[in-house]
């Protein structure tokens, strides 16, 4: 059992730094400028999906992508409006590891989606009820699809930036999370979206002896975070965060 006083830890630290305030400067705040639930969803999913290296770098890449979209991204997918700024053929750097052409290929994909069950929560509603199904699902989909590096093509990593948004998908009752999928996924089946830095905060609380990036090491400290929220394990998120800028990251 996870000693008392860490328990306690967590949860002052998750109370402290779950508030509107987190939003700034965090990917989750581009869920919040578009108005209704598709749009919510998609914006939600292409901020997770561009959400990694360097904040000051990929924030830039998901407003412009906002500011394209008119505010209107399901829309903006489902009319192809993307070709206009990306082409199948184009290896122009967009961000990091992506080009333009992949760029494509995974709004392609989005499109393909939403052709046949209109809406991300309407896929997820018709092929998930945990967590981790709901992770399986994503990937299985973009796989068959012939998407790599933007989204993970099986479940063996962590799969943090899915785990990310499923965590802004389901948690209700949250300032930052919208909760606008808590009727068909329990938020006690999320995943953590583990990260190098969420491992190192964790070890240094004795959450965790195994420093592996894997999907099992994600499972095994979100069980240990149900120790202090077992009703709401990815609550233990927002005390991560918060620990590691009281602790140094």
């Amino acid at each position: 059992m996870m000693d008392k006083n860490i328990i306690n830890l967590l949860i002052q630290l998750a109370d402290r730094y779950e508030t509107q305030d987190f939003l700034q400067g965090d990917p989750s705040w581009f869920m919040h400028q578009v108005s209704g639930i598709e749009n919510q969803e998609t914006m939600a999913f292409i901020a997770s999906a561009l959400s990694y290296g360097n904040r000051k770098q990929f924030m830039p890449k998901i407003e412009q992508l906002l500011i394209w979209s008119g505010g209107e991204p399901q829309r903006w997918i489902e009319n192809k409006e993307y070709e206009v700024y990306f082409s199948a053929d184009d290896n122009e750097c967009f961000y990091r590891l992506y080009n333009k052409g992949m760029m494509h290929s995974f709004f392609a994909a989005t499109n393909s989606l939403f052709l046949q069950y209109g809406s991300f929560g309407k896929y997820i509603e018709a092929n998930a009820t945990t967590g981790f199904q709901a992770i399986e699902a994503l990937t299985k989909f973009y796989s068959s699809k012939g998407i790599s590096g933007i989204i993970p093509q099986n479940t063996t990593s962590t799969c943090k930036r899915l785990c990310m948004f499923l965590r802004w998908m389901v948690r209700n009752s949250s300032p930052v999370d919208l909760g606008i999928w808590s009727e068909y996924i329990d938020r006690r089946t999320l995943i953590i979206p583990m990260d190098t830095h969420v491992i190192n905060q964790a070890t240094r609380l004795g959450l965790l002896n195994n420093k592996s990036a894997s999907m099992n090491t994600a499972i095994l400290l979100t069980d240990k975070l149900k120790q202090a929220f077992p009703d709401d394990p990815l609550k233990g998120d927002f005390a991560l965060f918060g620990y590691g800028i009281n602790h140094g990251k």
